[in-house]
Formats: structure tokens, C-alpha cells, sequence
């Protein structure tokens, strides 16, 4: 056998590179604007102590993902492995910003208190995936791969795939080129002049376009020249120093913070279990519980120097894959944050590269993503995917109409869910079939994969673990607590103790279970 040490560099690598750098450079921008506009924490804490926090967090991350890939690579004697990506986890961002750091900021006055409650939030979620990655491996292995691989398309057609979409209409003459640009290349296979990655042709495009329109007076990308001085002044270096004070400062408001912290803690812990099946499903088998308590860790280290933002295993490690992504993208994207978050160079960023340039690639791993959860599962599961992609749009259609609500200063509460409901807004049920959506697809979608197969027993512990995780708040709720939904749960163990009389039935009466199976695997 040979056993030549894997390349740690691959010419695919500087297209993943590009495509995943841009993808996390968004999520710090988003990140950094939240802390500034929202939270209003001043300057010094956002440049200077959170960030380099949060770049060395995503530093660490990424190395050990890129040294898992390398082992494994090692292993198996191979050079198609892919490193997993990872980041900060893009639906906690929002959450722990608007959930928890705005409310008790808005409180207290003070929006440090703010950010010492979102370093509690991630301390307890830490030690939540922690101790989940020891369970996630036997999950994997009893669940159907339509569930967990649907329940992740789900996520990635609307909390990642739609923004994006919608951004790239909102300013098409960017959007839509650049969006044409990475699909000829990723999808269509062109290359470009000298083998430059598509993704740095589309943001050298996106950028020239923005700043050559608002040159001839037309706004394209909405660049704005003063923004760009007022960005140089965030220049300096700052390396990150703990911030215990801060962490254990948040907990008199433990109260609050238990309420989601360990809910979305399951949720960190289930998105990982779907992202290594992904993985697996590309041709790179991972160990679930090294990488789940991986996240764990590296999210603790950040928080405990000041980074309130839990770390994840990012949606996109097939896509990464098929444009040439290897080992060395990972590592690369590590060290390009750690220099843009201790340098202030993240500001500058902000002002000089429209946003709308790197949306595209968003879209296209939500596209990868969603094509992956039909093409790897048996056909007859399809529609165990489609049922796993309906919660999903319930939590996103719901999220949508609360921003609305707020906007204009309301709540449904205040307008009345049965007004809505005489408008066809079922607001009532995006809340119950939304709430808890990545649990609650995966259950759903498990259910029918199991009765499509005829394993009705599986069939029935689902749906009796889906009675369970309702009536406890983890699915259907956005809130833990006891008998939260109790009707809902009584309609799961009814539907649990059918499809156990339906085994048992079947154990008198056996089916053909070889053509039930060659119709699975068809």
C-alpha cells in the first residue's frame, strides 16, 4: 500500500477557499453589525474583544477539521477527502442577539450586560453539545438518512437559501451576475482566465460593478465612500484575553437563558449529526462524536475570551466538495479570519465589498444541500424528504411574519391570532408545526421512512420519542417546560401504539418485507 502523507494543498482548495472564506467573511460582518447596531456595544468591545475571540475560535475550529480530513485521508489512502466546514452558527446568531442579548441590554441599560448574558448562553449550550456528541453516534445509526439528511435541506432551502435569493433581486444587476458567474463554474464547469476560483472572479465583479456604477451615479450594491474612511479607523491589532468576569457575570440572568440555551443546544447537537451524515453521504465518514464535541469545546474557549456566538458544523461539505475543496480550504479560511479579527480589518471589509456579491454563494450550497437529500437517499423515501422540508418553512414563514409584526410595533398576540387566521394567516399553526423545527422534521420524516419500509416498530418508537421530546417543550414549542403541548403528544403515542399493533400484526401476518425492500433501495 502506499502510504505517501496526503497533500495539504489541492488546486480545488482555492475555489473552496473563496466560496467558504466569503461565506464566513458574511457571517462576521453580520455578526459585527448586530454587535454595533443592534446591541450598540461600543467599538472598543466589538473590535477589540469580541472578535478576536471569534477569530480564534473559528482559527481553532477549522484546523481541527482540517486535521480530521487529513487524518482520514492518511487512513483511507485517498485525495478526494473533504474537510467538514464549520463556523459560527448562523440561526444563533440571530437568536442569541434578539432573544437574549438585546432584551436584558434593553433592561438593564447597559448592553455589556447584554453581552455577558449571550457568554452565559453559549457556556450552557457548550457543555449541552458536549455531553450530546456521546448519544448523537447511536441516533445516527438507528435514524434513517431521508430524515436526517432532509431535515438539513430544510434548514438550508429557507434560513440559508432564501435571503439570499431574495438579496439577489433586490439588486439583480450584481446578484444575478455573479450569481451566473459561480453557476457556469461550480455547476457548468468552466474555467476561468488562469484557473482564478469562481468565487473570487464573482466578488472582483460584484466589487467593480458597485463602485463603478456609484462612479457613473448609479447605486448598485449601495457602497457608500465614507463608510470606507470611516472603516480605516478600526485598524490595530487585539488578541483575545479571558473574559471570565464577563461569562459568570451573566448568570443572574440563568433563568432566562436555560429557557433556549438548552433547547438550541439540541438543536447545535442534531444539525451536526445531519451535517456528518452529509458527509458521509459525499464519501467522508467523520466520527460523530469527535466532531459534535469538537464544537463543544472550541464554542467554550471562545466564549470564556469573550465570544458570546456558539461555533457549528456548517451545511455545504458537499458542495465544497464537488468545486475541488480538499484539506488545506479549511486550514486557509482559519488563518484568514484569525488575520482580519486581530488585525480590525473586518470593518474595512464591511465598506468595500457589497454584500450581494457573496449572497450567490449562499444560494448555491442551499441548492447542493436540498439536491443531496433526494439524490442520496432510496427513491421511495422521497416523500419522507418533502415532509421533512414542511416545518422548516413553517419556522421560516413564521420568523417572517413577526419581523413584519415588529416592524410596524406589533405582535400577533396584539392583533389577534383569530384576525389573522380570517386573513389565511394560520399563525397558530406555523407556531406549533415551526417550533422545534429541526426536531420535529426529523421525527416526521423518520416516521415515514420507517412505515414506507414497513418497519412499523421503528415507525412506532419515533413517533413515541416525538410524544415525548412535545410534552416537554423540544418540539412544537419554542420553550421548554412540562405538558407544554399535552394534545399533541397524546396524538403521537396514539399514532406510536397504531404502528406498534401494526407490528405485532405483522409478526402473525409477514408482508413481503424483500419487495418491500428492493422498492426502498429502488
Amino acid at each position: 500500500m502506499n502510504n505517501t502523507a496526503p497533500k495539504l494543498w489541492s488546486p480545488g482548495d482555492w475555489n473552496a477557499l473563496f466560496g467558504f472564506g466569503t461565506n464566513i467573511l458574511v457571517n462576521l460582518l453580520t455578526l459585527t453589525a448586530l454587535l454595533r447596531y443592534v446591541v450598540k456595544l461600543p467599538d472598543d468591545i466589538v473590535f477589540g474583544r469580541i472578535l478576536p475571540a471569534t477569530g480564534l475560535m473559528l482559527f481553532l475550529s477549522t484546523g481541527y477539521y482540517a486535521w480530521l480530513a487529513y487524518q482520514l485521508a492518511k487512513r483511507e489512502n485517498r485525495d478526494t477527502v473533504c474537510a467538514l466546514p464549520s463556523g459560527v452558527s448562523v440561526p444563533h446568531m440571530f437568536v442569541v442577539v434578539f432573544v437574549i442579548m438585546l432584551p436584558i441590554a434593553a433592561a438593564s441599560g447597559d448592553p455589556i450586560h447584554g453581552w455577558e448574558a449571550g457568554l452565559t448562553w453559549v457556556f450552557v449550550q457548550s457543555f449541552v453539545l458536549m455531553l450530546g456528541g456521546f448519544v448523537a453516534p447511536w441516533v445516527k445509526r438507528i435514524t434513517p438518512r431521508a430524515a436526517l439528511l432532509g431535515a438539513l435541506a430544510g434548514v438550508s432551502i429557507t434560513f440559508i437559501a432564501m435571503k439570499p435569493a431574495l438579496d439577489m433581486y433586490l439588486d439583480p444587476v450584481i446578484g444575478l451576475v455573479c450569481f451566473a458567474i459561480l453557476l457556469a463554474s461550480w455547476f457548468g464547469g468552466v474555467r476561468y482566465w488562469r484557473g482564478i476560483p469562481a468565487g473570487l472572479v464573482a466578488i472582483a465583479v460584484g466589487a467593480l460593478i458597485a463602485w463603478g456604477g456609484l462612479a457613473l451615479g448609479r447605486d448598485f450594491g449601495g457602497m457608500d465612500p465614507d463608510a470606507l474612511g470611516t472603516s480605516l479607523a478600526s485598524f490595530g491589532f487585539s488578541l483575545p484575553i479571558p473574559a471570565l468576569g464577563h461569562v459568570f457575570g451573566g448568570f443572574e440572568y440563568l433563568g432566562v437563558i436555560l429557557v433556549t440555551a438548552i433547547p438550541f443546544g439540541i438543536y447545535d447537537l442534531v444539525e451536526a449529526m445531519d451535517n456528518v451524515e452529509s458527509a458521509e453521504a459525499g464519501g467522508d465518514r467523520f466520527p460523530t462524536t469527535r466532531v459534535i464535541t469538537a464544537d463543544g469545546v472550541v464554542s467554550l474557549v471562545g466564549c470564556l475570551l469573550g465570544n458570546p456566538f456558539i461555533n457549528a458544523v456548517y451545511i455545504g461539505h458537499p458542495g465544497w466538495k464537488a468545486i475541488g475543496g480538499r484539506i488545506g480550504y479549511s486550514a486557509a479560511t482559519g488563518v484568514m479570519v484569525l488575520i482580519l479579527s486581530w488585525c480590525g480589518l473586518v470593518a474595512l471589509l464591511m465598506a468595500l465589498i457589497p454584500v450581494v456579491a457573496i449572497a450567490p454563494i449562499l444560494l448555491y450550497i442551499g441548492l447542493l444541500i436540498g439536491a443531496q437529500a433526494f439524490q442520496e437517499t432510496p427513491r421511495a423515501h422521497a416523500p419522507a424528504v418533502v415532509l421533512a422540508l414542511i416545518p422548516q418553512i413553517a419556522a421560516w414563514g413564521k420568523l417572517m411574519i413577526d419581523n413584519a409584526l415588529a416592524a410596524a410595533g406589533t405582535h400577533a398576540g396584539a392583533i389577534g391570532i383569530d384576525t389573522l387566521a380570517g386573513t389565511g394567516v394560520l399563525y397558530r399553526g406555523l407556531e406549533l408545526l415551526g417550533g422545534g423545527a429541526i426536531l420535529s422534521s426529523l421525527v416526521l420524516a423518520a416516521l415515514v421512512a420507517c412505515i414506507i419500509d414497513r418497519a412499523h416498530a421503528r415507525a412506532g418508537a419515533f413517533a413515541l420519542a416525538g410524544a415525548v421530546l412535545t410534552f416537554f417543550g423540544f418540539m412544537h414549542s419554542e420553550a421548554i417546560g412540562v405538558a407544554v403541548h399535552p394534545s399533541i403528544a397524546t396524538a403521537y403515542l396514539l399514532v406510536a401504539g397504531g404502528m406498534f399493533v401494526l407490528a405485532r400484526q405483522t409478526a402473525t401476518r409477514p408482508i413481503d418485507l424483500a419487495h418491500a425492500a428492493l422498492e426502498a433501495a429502488d
